[in-house]
């Protein structure tokens, strides 16, 4: 005779536990686990009668499934549970836990376990993230299923959950992490938004540099402070050397002042140089949002050594939109946007095509009079002058739209 079936753990927690003679000896209050090679193992489970909890190791279960749990002997012949056993345990540890759903983008909560019989032995199959788990645990599938037909399934096998170690302290689970540096840095940021705190660091940790740089600088101001205060400051300073500077001076500005300038003290100097200026800048200003990193080309190149020679800059700059066309002394005196060099005829000179119209603000302009210039000459981006009259920057619209925006359809708008 088959000791247990495939079932899901809804259909026996809480049920009346028999010994083969019929006498009712508790109800099922957990079912313990551990670590196997393939899948985790059921290896005992626990018992309850009144306050008392005895636990019976899986060789004495004579019956397990959603109709008859029945073990050998009575409760007196099982030792009592320890709570600080180290235990892991499925209600407890296991169910209504947080999961990374990956292919979803998204945490999801487990609503029940699936357990199966594999060598001889009852291990977990797959956790139910679904409505239909949720409906099972609370007793309505069969209900619901007269009034809708089809309900959805919902389960993510066991192969994509991480392993569970002994101890597990309100255990999190998370699928295939090496698949979060496939997602974008925005569907990241709400995962990471959504599990415990003490779980972010793991997460970072499988994602590389640039990538964790993107998806914190997505983060609400208060959780992304605290993800990098909480992060090793090697860690920290290499990730921030990965984002652009005016997205790191937005990270590091609201930091405390010491570990700011610990983090800056990290970084290759050239690379803090340009974001503590930027740091010197108030937020709501030009020189607080713009971006020290811009293409910038003179007037008596042809189009087509112009074109090259944005190849080269390319790689340090985060968005190209134009190029911008500055005299020997580094002023600018003309712009040209990437659409115009690339149809443009490679022999003509920049000066012939280029456009002397500038629309510039200086470090101390405000977003709002910002957004009104760029929406006003239909720009995507606008060069921020210093006080000498020298290219400090470029602030883009995304970067002066965001500001206006509520953390709601940020997101939103990242997703799109």
């Amino acid at each position: 005779m088959q000791r247990t079936t495939e079932l899901y753990i809804s259909s026996v927690l809480n049920k009346k536990v028999i010994n083969p003679s019929g006498q009712i000896i508790g109800k099922l209050w957990d079912v313990a686990i551990a670590p196997g090679d393939a899948f985790p193992v059921v290896t005992g489970l626990l018992l309850k009668r009144g306050k008392h909890v005895c636990t019976v190791p899986w060789q004495y279960v004579v019956l397990f499934n959603p109709l008859v749990v029945s073990v050998a002997g009575t409760a007196a012949d099982y030792p009592t549970y320890e709570a600080g056993s180290g235990s892991i345990l499925l209600r407890r540890d296991v169910l209504d836990k947080q999961i990374v759903d990956v292919n979803g983008a998204k945490v999801v909560r487990v609503n029940d376990v699936k357990l199966a019989p594999y060598e001889d032995m009852l291990c977990i199959f797959s956790v139910d993230i679904g409505f239909r788990g949720l409906l099972r645990r609370i007793g309505y599938e069969r209900l619901w299923s007269l009034v809708q037909k089809d309900i959805p399934q919902s389960e993510i096998g066991w192969q994509f959950v991480n392993h569970l170690e002994i101890n597990a302290a309100g255990l999190t689970l998370s699928v295939a992490r090496e698949q979060l540096a496939d997602m974008h840095p925005s569907d990241i940021a709400e995962i990471i938004a959504n599990i415990p705190r003490d779980s972010i660091q793991g997460v970072l940790n499988s994602l590389d540099h640039e990538t964790a740089g993107e998806a914190i600088h997505e983060l609400e101001q208060e959780l992304r402070t605290h993800v990098i205060c909480c992060m090793d400051s090697e860690h920290a300073s290499d990730i921030l050397e990965e984002m652009s500077p005016d997205e790191a001076a937005d990270v590091l500005g609201n930091l405390p002042e010491e570990k700011a300038q610990e983090l800056l003290g990290l970084m290759d100097q050239e690379e803090a140089e340009e974001i503590q200026e930027l740091m010197e800048h108030e937020d709501d200003t030009a020189g607080g949002l713009m971006n020290h990193k811009f293409i910038a080309i003179s007037a008596d190149m042809t189009i087509g050594k112009a074109l090259d020679e944005i190849k080269r800059q390319a790689e340090e700059v985060e968005t190209i939109n134009y190029a911008y066309v500055l005299d020997a002394a580094e002023r600018l005196i003309g712009v040209i946007s990437l659409r115009e060099l690339l149809i443009g005829n490679s022999e003509l000179p920049v000066s012939e095509v280029m456009s002397e119209h500038l629309k510039t603000v200086d470090v101390e302009t405000k977003p709002v009079d910002i957004l009104a210039l760029l929406a006003k000459y239909d720009l995507i981006a606008v060069p921020v002058l210093d006080e000498q009259g020298k290219v400090a920057g470029v602030v883009t619209i995304d970067d002066v739209v965001e500001i206006f925006l509520p953390y709601v359809l940020k997101r939103r708008r990242h997703h799109a």
